[in-house]
């Protein structure tokens, strides 16, 4: 799922829709993986501790008005914080009910750094891999949303004792979904043709000039 802000209000919309032919059933169900990107974290997140799509609908008619309506970085920010604290408490990423991937990026590295539930999901790294990097959701969460200068870069510690320092992960890739492909062929060992895959976008892209 995209970043974008409050466009998440479309994607929400688009996801009411699978979550009705699925006979209402919560969408962690029927999803072995989901990602997301600032917004889409936000809704990937909620996904995957349960939550049915309507419910993170009326979240994001409460909150996402209280933040954007601020005009300085550091008062958005704040909100944001608040926000945070307020909608996932202390869950950490033992609390998910399936696979997910928060995309974050390392500002140092300018590369990603993608909170993940499993060890399968580590990628050769399996020795030192803690669910989430040792951080609760809400901090994932609150590093993949910060697009920096809009909302202040983040530090957080992780469960190793490293202190990083993260913002906006649509820098590395706004739209996820080459990663969740990744985890499913490499760490869960599915063939490409078994994938199926829902890939919601908010963003606007250029025409091709094929001229």
């Amino acid at each position: 799922m995209d970043g974008g802000g409050a466009k998440g209000f479309y994607t929400l919309g688009v996801l009411a829709q699978v979550e009705a032919m699925l006979k209402g059933k919560p969408l962690c169900q029927h999803f072995d993986l989901i990602f997301g990107t600032s917004t889409g974290a936000i809704i990937a997140a909620l996904l995957s501790l349960g939550y049915k799509v309507k419910d993170i609908h009326d979240l994001y008619r409460k909150h996402v008005p209280k933040v954007m309506k601020h005009k300085s970085a550091n008062a958005r920010t704040k909100a944001l914080d608040k926000l945070v604290v307020e909608v996932f408490g202390d869950k950490d990423f033992t609390d998910v009910k399936t696979g997910i991937g928060i995309v974050a990026t390392y500002w140092d590295l300018q590369k990603p750094m993608i909170f993940k539930t499993s060890v399968a999901q580590a990628h050769g790294r399996e020795a030192t891999f803690l669910p989430g990097f040792g951080c609760k959701v809400g901090e994932a969460v609150r590093a993949s949303c910060s697009a920096y200068p809009y909302f202040q870069r983040l530090l957080l510690k992780t469960g190793q004792g490293t202190t990083v320092e993260l913002f906006d992960g649509g820098y590395c890739a706004n739209n996820p979904t080459l990663y969740a492909i990744a985890d499913a062929v490499k760490a869960y060992k599915k063939d490409y043709g078994d994938l199926r895959v829902l890939s919601i976008g908010v963003g606007m892209y250029p025409e091709r000039n094929i001229g």
